[in-house]
């Protein structure tokens, strides 16, 4: 089980990591509109929740492809909240 529990690990260091990203740019930018930048903390808070929501799952047939299906739905919905940081 520890490829769960990596899993796990990579989704919080992802999603935190964009979080971070977003304070950051805040400080950096202390007169610009905050409503985007706290939309994609939302939205970052909600993709936490609904992939750890799916690791834990327990009606699942195949592991394997239920694990790298989160994965690559982490890396995808991450590369999305990247992009929406930089045209910030």
């Amino acid at each position: 089980m520890a490829n769960v529990r990596n899993l796990k690990k990579d989704i919080n260091y992802v999603l935190g990591d964009i979080i971070e990203a977003v304070y950051i740019w805040e400080s950096a930018n202390p007169e610009k509109d905050r409503k985007k930048s706290e939309s994609i903390i939302d939205e970052a808070i909600a993709t936490f929740d609904e992939l750890i929501e799916k690791v834990n799952a327990r009606d699942v047939e195949n592991h394997k492809t239920h694990f790298n299906g989160i994965a690559s739905e982490l890396e995808s919905k991450g590369r999305a909240m990247i992009e929406k940081i930089n045209a910030l």
